[in-house]
């Protein structure tokens, strides 16, 4: 058995282990765990507390996948829920679909009586408001919002912003895979702006007879080149857990990148063999959540690094 967690996962890495450790599926440890973080106050990437976009709104994204049948649900741009993971897995199991979006995602999780909640603090329209009002005269502050909204977006494409989500990945004592990502997506964003969290094979992978991956940070970049499913598909081809996931970051240093941001990329097969590495333009590194069983306790761990200069040309 193994969970791996991104460092947003710290509050849900309890309840996911426990899960495991008492028989239960893989895929109701990544769904529970990820509902603490969700709960979790003080986490601005992630559920009740999260960053708003431009307008002030809330707009939650997640997926969860299930390695044993390869089924997948997830919702983008959901307003007044508190669990987008939970509704993300109704969708996976009372839909013929696989994403929801928008005013339909909040209908469905109308229907299948998903927890409302207010899910901006004070503090966090506080920093929303002084993010705003501090790069704004006070004319056009006093006239909030503007006619075009696209000019003040693209200020908002910084990497200390442009990151956060929540992550896990599990296997069970059976060989069940399963992986789930929830986020708002970066902070201040466009409204309506979905990242890779919800879109599977970008966020999210997962497959039993591979392993699974999952992804943070630019999740534009995962989008366009399907980074998550790309691991698992290097797997499939033989390469080592390690080898799968540095073809992927070889295959997000081809792309051109016309923003800021890093990309943390968590995989294990399905010898459980774990990889975590950080594809950045900057310094800095990541940390991140591990248990395998045998462990007392979740270990947080330091992902490895990678820059441009680090690869062949």
């Amino acid at each position: 058995m193994i969970v791996l967690g991104s460092d947003t996962a710290e509050a849900g890495m309890e309840a996911a282990v426990g899960h495991l450790q008492s028989g239960g599926h893989a895929l109701d440890a990544v769904e529970q765990g990820i509902r603490v973080v969700e709960r979790a106050a003080g986490v601005h990437s992630v559920g009740q507390d999260a960053f708003p976009n431009l307008l002030g709104q809330s707009e939650l994204d997640a997926s969860i996948m299930d390695g044993r049948t390869l089924a997948a649900g997830a919702v983008g741009a959901l307003q007044g829920f508190v669990h987008p993971i939970s509704v993300a897995r109704r969708v996976m199991e009372e839909l013929p679909h696989v994403l929801l979006v928008g005013a339909g995602a909040a209908t469905f999780a109308d229907e299948m009586g998903a927890e409302r909640g207010d899910l901006m603090s004070d503090e966090v329209r506080q920093q929303w408001a002084r993010w705003l009002s501090e790069r704004m005269s006070p004319e056009e502050w006093a006239h909030w919002p503007p006619a075009r909204l696209a000019p003040w977006a693209r200020l908002t494409a910084d990497p200390e912003t442009a990151h956060g989500t929540v992550c896990l990945l599990a296997r069970d004592a059976v060989g069940n895979i399963a992986a789930g990502v929830s986020t708002s997506g970066w902070a201040w964003k466009y409204p309506g702006r979905l990242g890779d969290s919800p879109i599977i094979g970008a966020g999210c992978y997962a497959d039993n007879h591979y392993g699974t991956a999952a992804c943070t940070g630019f999740g534009e970049m995962t989008i366009r080149l399907g980074t998550a499913r790309s691991v698992t598909l290097y797997l499939k081809m033989g390469l080592s857990i390690q080898s799968a996931v540095r073809a992927a970051v070889d295959d997000l240093n081809a792309a051109t990148w016309f923003h800021k941001g890093r990309v943390t990329i968590y995989a294990f097969d399905n010898h459980e063999r774990h990889c975590v590495t950080t594809y950045t333009r900057a310094n800095g590194s990541a940390l991140y959540w591990q248990w395998e069983d045998g462990m007392r306790a979740p270990e947080q761990r330091e992902a490895v690094t990678v820059l441009p200069q680090d690869l062949a040309p």
